[in-house]
Order: structure tokens, then sequence, then C-alpha cells
């Protein structure tokens, strides 16, 4: 696998989505409905569960042969159920756009490459998302149609880059721009953001309330390796609007 791959995952924006009561879905068991496939909050807790676990084992495990005792925060992988729900969904969505498009996925990022940039032990299956979702989103990266680069969906990668702290907070949108360079990435990750609200539309999305709005994974090469983030919801003066219910009339999209 070039390397490059695995950090083609670009800024996204966020897919605002319908409630599960305006759909007719409101099971409080279920974390999400795609369709006819449903995302349990069982299932959730139980990828949450298995990856706080594996990944304080590895920490113990690491801390053992140092002849070190990790802290209770230390043994805390920086992962939540959020996250979670986001790769779900976009797995699903992102799945379904591909096989519209009649596009081949190739299985070629794998958990091992992942475990150093995500922090988190190949076995997980939080990880093993990751994998399956970079490999989907560079595909449809590749094969779309890049969108228009505009100062709303820059500065809105921007934004959600700053918030983890990977880059200075604060600059104009001509310096962001200019950090940016021809920001293809941003092109890219738009494109498939808008490909994967399309989708949402189509299929029939509902979100329980607790994990709304959910944000399509992304990433980006920073100076010290790939940093991992997701946009919050950008409402109509972004690039990707809401996605309205049935008992609502549609929101105008400003793409970006």
């Amino acid at each position: 696998m070039r390397a490059r791959r695995l950090v083609a995952v670009a800024a996204t924006a966020a897919l605002g989505l319908a409630s599960l009561a305006a759909c007719g879905k409101s099971s409080p068991d279920v974390a999400a409905y795609v369709g006819d496939t449903r995302y349990s909050v069982a299932r959730v807790d139980g990828i949450y569960d298995d990856a706080q676990t594996r990944y304080a084992a590895a920490v113990n495990a690491q801390a053992a042969r140092a002849g070190a005792t990790p802290s209770p925060e230390q043994l805390k992988a920086r992962v939540d159920r959020q996250d979670i729900v986001n790769l779900l969904v976009s797995i699903e969505l992102g799945k379904r756009v591909a096989a519209e498009k009649q596009l081949t996925v190739p299985d070629e990022v794998t958990p091992e490459q992942l475990a150093q940039p995500l922090q988190m032990p190949p076995d997980a299956e939080y990880a093993q998302l990751w994998g399956e979702w970079l490999d989907i989103y560079n595909t449809l990266a590749e094969k779309l149609p890049p969108a228009e680069l505009s100062d709303a969906s820059v500065m809105a990668v921007y934004e959600a880059i700053a918030e983890t702290g990977a880059i200075q907070s604060g600059l104009t949108v001509a310096e962001v721009r200019q950090a940016f360079g021809s920001g293809d990435f941003v092109r890219q990750g738009t494109a498939v953001s808008a490909a994967l609200q399309a989708e949402a539309e189509q299929a029939g999305v509902s979100i329980n309330p607790a994990y709304r709005p959910v944000g399509v994974p992304s990433a980006v090469n920073g100076g010290q390796g790939p940093v991992f983030y997701s946009l919050p919801y950008i409402d109509e003066s972004g690039p990707v609007t809401d996605i309205s219910t049935p008992e609502a009339p549609a929101t105008a999209a400003a793409n970006a």
C-alpha cells in the first residue's frame, strides 16, 4: 500500500441527520438506522468497550516492561461512542455509493498500519472499522469529481483541525488558503461528503439524538503524522446541509 493512501482521507462536512422519532423509528436501543440496516446501542457500546479494554491491556503490558505503573487517565483510549457511530454510518453509506457507481473498493489499509497513528491495537474492532472506512473513502475521493473550493469549505476544514490542536487557531481565510495550498484534500472531502448526504437522503437515515450530528471520519497529514478528526454539523451556509425529515421542507444546500 502506498503511504499516501493512509492519510488521503481529507476533511469532509458532517451529516446532520433526521431524528429517530421524525422518521417513525424511535427505538431507544438503536443508535442509527441506514435504510433497513440498524446499529444497536449495544453494538456501539461493545465496540467502545473492546477498544478501551484492548488499549488498556496494551498500555499495561508496555508499562510492565518498563517497570512503570500507568495512571487511570493513561489507560483510557482517545475514542468515544460518537466516533464509532460516525464510522458505522459512513461505512454503510460509502458502500452504497460505491455499489451504485460500480466502484471496486480494494482492501489496502490494514489495522496494523493504523495501530501507530490511531494509538489503537490492531485487533480492536475500532481499528478494523477505520481500515475499512479508509479504503472506501480513498476510492470515492479518487473517483468522484472534486468539488469547488469555497471559503466555507476551507474554513470548516480548518476549524475542525484547529480543535485538535494540530494547527494554529485564529487564522484568516487568506492565511488558511495559503496553508492549505491547492486544497485538493478539501475538494475531495467535500465531494465525498456530498455523495454520502445524497445517499443518506435516498436510503433513509435516522440517528438517535444521543449520537447527532453524525460526522464524516476524516484525517489529514500533519507534521507528526495523520491527524484524525470529524467536522461538526454544518448548516445551510456550509458545504453540506442537514437532511430534512419527511415532515419538514427540504433545506436548500449551498455546495462547497
